[in-house]
């Protein structure tokens, strides 16, 4: 059997550079050298500060860099070098969740490998595997063809988001009618031929795989001729957006139908906690939402960099074509009693555990009266009491309004409300 002794891993991406840090990690006899056209990516990576934040990380590519693991802008001699290089020798699709990447990685369910039945690619299969089993047992290791490979990667990513969208849609049930989502939820999820997993209801998923993997789907259903297969998984699509401006208007409703002008605390601006990771971030479009009717935003999130929240608001497509507005409305603070101080509402996007922390009686000190908590993610629930006899107003996803106010009701009609019909926003190649 061919024997691999240097890889070659173009991409250091969110995917490419833990991959084949830990490749490094576990294989000290095998030369991982990772490259990337962006100068300053791999600057970074070949620094104390990596480009990428990842629970564990730094300590693994601290252990190997510089002795088998290597970050070069030099592409053509790195390729020149490899026994294998990652990108079209064979599909060896990822499932990874980032905040647990290492440990994925370490640790993972399967690892996929799909080629074709040529004799070379049996032979690429084989070689590849024999990297993997230095540290992943064969039974975890499945082979097949390249087409299953490809579509088990984009079947696994459209499940993972059809169940948060499946409990998202009862969360709105939930809050029409007295139910409690999280009651709900431990009640299905105990039996055991549905499973706890991916059932946290919340203001929607994001990061860079969910969405993009189900629109790949709908794009392919669409291609081979599958009307009503594509159809079904654009809903998917259709109920995460519906999530995210159903929250957005429960916001400006319980805010007296107006936050012109007024001050939120959005606590959270990464897709999820333990990465700094913000593409396709549900605080991206809830921004969005907000500065739509003038809301003037204070933004805290421990690991996302300044410059790239105020990158994220300025696209097109969020600021409308408008970015100095981003400027107008947007503050991004680096302390979340700072960003609480003088506002009319605090709104959790992210369930980073520090929010659970927080000294609430002093943020609450701080706020206009009254005070409003939007838990977008349900982190303070176990909060609730001792919240509402500091004095805070608690809205919390999927579960009813039970104030002494008109209750929310989601079918309200109106210019801002008319966004919570479902969207038809069509896949794109």
């Amino acid at each position: 059997m061919f024997e691999i002794k240097r890889i070659c891993c173009i991409g250091a991406g969110y995917v490419g550079g833990p991959t084949c840090s830990v490749i490094a990690h576990m294989c000290p006899e095998i030369t991982v050298t990772v490259v990337d056209v962006n100068e300053s990516r791999i600057k970074a990576w070949n620094s104390d500060t990596l480009p990428i934040y990842e629970p564990g990380l730094k300590e693994v590519v601290e252990s190997c860099r510089g002795r088998n693991l290597f970050f070069s802008t030099d592409i053509p001699s790195a390729i020149k070098d490899a026994d294998l290089v990652f990108i079209s020798v064979l599909s060896n699709p990822e499932f990874l969740a980032e905040g647990t990447a290492v440990r994925d990685l370490k640790e993972p369910d399967r690892v996929l490998i799909g080629g074709d039945e040529t004799p070379e690619g049996q032979k690429a299969i084989r070689a590849l595997c024999a990297v993997y089993e230095h540290w992943v047992p064969k039974s975890r290791i499945i082979t097949t063809n390249t087409w299953s490979s490809e579509l088990s990667k984009l079947a696994a990513n459209a499940f993972l988001a059809q169940r948060i969208s499946s409990i998202n849609s009862i969360s709105a049930l939930c809050e029409a009618t007295g139910a409690d989502v999280e009651e709900v939820a431990k009640a299905i999820g105990m039996d055991q031929r549905i499973g706890s997993k991916f059932l946290k209801a919340s203001v929607g998923f994001g990061g860079s795989c969910f969405q993009k993997d189900v629109l790949n789907l709908v794009y392919l259903c669409e291609a081979l001729n599958l009307p009503e297969v594509a159809s079904y998984w654009q809903q998917v699509i259709d109920m995460n957006e519906y999530q995210r401006r159903r929250f957005a208007c429960r916001i400006i409703d319980c805010l007296f139908n107006t936050v012109t002008g007024k001050k939120i605390a959005l606590l959270g601006f990464s897709f999820k906690k333990d990465t700094g990771d913000t593409r396709e971030s549900s605080s991206i479009y809830i921004s969005k939402y907000l500065m739509d009717e003038g809301a003037k935003l204070f933004i805290y999130d421990p690991k996302v960099l300044k410059e790239q929240i105020i990158h994220d608001l300025s696209q097109p497509s969020i600021s409308e074509d408008n970015p100095e507005r981003v400027s107008e409305l947007v503050t991004i603070t680096s302390d979340p009693y700072e960003a609480c101080q003088s506002a009319h509402a605090l709104v959790i996007c992210t369930e980073w555990d520090m929010f659970r922390e927080l000294d609430y009686e002093k943020i609450y000190k701080k706020m206009l009266k009254p005070a409003f908590i939007f838990d977008g993610r349900r982190v303070l629930d176990h909060l609730h009491a001792e919240l509402q006899n500091i004095g805070f107003q608690i809205e919390t996803i999927g579960k009813k309004v039970t104030s002494a106010r008109i209750p929310y009701t989601p079918a309200i009609v109106g210019p801002r409300t008319a966004a919570t019909e479902p969207p038809t926003k069509k896949a794109k190649a």
